[in-house]
């Protein structure tokens, strides 16, 4: 995500690598229900259009893109790739049973489609964000959450899109929504940013007030990233589309606007950090060192095991949990759901970042 105005320091920190999205309080007024013209309802609960998958560097793998200003030739048009949204509600607007645009910059997206919108319209964002969300409620279902496993998050949720005046997102429990901001590359250009924002909602809907120490802060921004590669992998995977791009590498199209350097990288769920010694006290920097637990946990049993997994483990999490004793529950949760060999994966890779013995 971008970095959070509750610690005031939104425009210094949205040039650094930790930049990235959070929960945060509310300062902004009541939500704006789209759909109050009077138009008549479609009746349609799918509708074609394009988005990203999840964002034009994965797909492209050119480093050089860039902003410009919103400009439609900033990206080929080989980036955009025709999908299906699903679980509309019949009433032509983006809203369904998992997500609802309620606020919005320019025209809301209404009709029968097919939405083939393009990056300089405010319309793509509102496509891509309905896109993304309902797409990783799909997943998690996918994974069995809602049916053999509790439900996660299954509910309509709804997204405010592009009104933020910095360039940050975050996610917000009461009333609840995501907020998706504007800024170099607007937020709800990469799926990515979209889906780790989801995965804020997905931990508050598991455990109520999670995130209330710095390390249960930390995991919370790991696990947004982590959920953002493994959701946006299996559905561009799904679509035939392979990530040119380093798959570690997370939010690298939002990241353009911030990062000289490539690949661009918001964060990596890669890195060599090690708990405590490179601990800082900061969520985002922090939470790397238990992304890349995650990382090698999705390599080591498979992206379809490791999910299941690690989502399922966070239901035992404290709102305040220490990252010791998230990691035991995650190993216990292995042992329960796959027997001990997984369970041995995955305390090797907590033990291996310095968070287990």
């Amino acid at each position: 995500m971008k970095p959070s105005s509750r610690i005031a320091l939104a425009a210094v920190l949205s040039v650094s690598l930790f930049a990235a999205c959070g929960q945060q309080p509310a300062t902004s007024g009541p939500l704006t229900a789209q759909g109050g013209s009077g138009k008549p309802a479609t009746g349609q609960a799918t509708a074609a259009a394009r988005v990203f998958l999840p964002n034009p560097l994965q797909t492209t793998g050119n480093q050089s893109l860039s902003d410009q200003k919103d400009s439609a030739a900033a990206v080929p048009v080989s980036a955009y790739h025709r999908v299906t949204l699903t679980h509309l509600d019949g009433s032509g607007y983006l809203s369904g049973d998992y997500a609802k645009v309620v606020s919005e910059t320019g025209t809301p997206v209404y009709g029968t489609g097919p939405f083939d919108f393009t990056r300089d319209q405010d319309q793509f964002e509102q496509v891509m964000a309905y896109y993304w969300v309902t797409e990783a409620q799909k997943y998690l279902q996918s994974l069995g959450f809602g049916s053999e496993l509790p439900a996660v998050n299954k509910r309509q949720q709804q997204l405010k899109v592009s009104q933020y005046g910095l360039d940050n997102s975050y996610q917000r429990d009461k009333p609840d929504y995501i907020r998706l901001g504007k800024g170099g590359v607007d937020d709800a250009e990469d799926g990515e940013v979209i889906v780790h924002e989801y995965g804020h909602a997905v931990h508050a809907a598991q455990v109520p007030g999670f995130g209330a120490s710095v390390e249960a802060g930390a995991i919370g921004e790991a696990f947004g990233d982590y959920l953002a590669m493994t959701v946006g992998h299996a559905v561009a995977t799904a679509h035939g589309v392979t990530s040119r791009a380093p798959l570690a590498c997370i939010m690298d199209w939002d990241a353009t606007s911030y990062t000289a350097t490539t690949p661009h990288c918001l964060r990596r769920i890669d890195s060599q950090k090690m708990y405590p010694q490179d601990a800082v006290g900061q969520v985002h920097a922090d939470g790397m060192i238990w992304s890349r637990a995650l990382w090698d946990i999705w390599n080591a049993l498979g992206a379809r095991t490791a999910d299941r997994i690690i989502i399922n483990a966070q239901f035992r999490f404290a709102p305040d949990t220490s990252f010791a004793a998230a990691a035991q529950h995650t190993v216990d949760t292995a042992q329960s759901m796959y027997g001990a060999g997984a369970a041995a994966t995955v305390k090797q890779a907590f033990v291996a970042r310095g968070i287990l013995d």
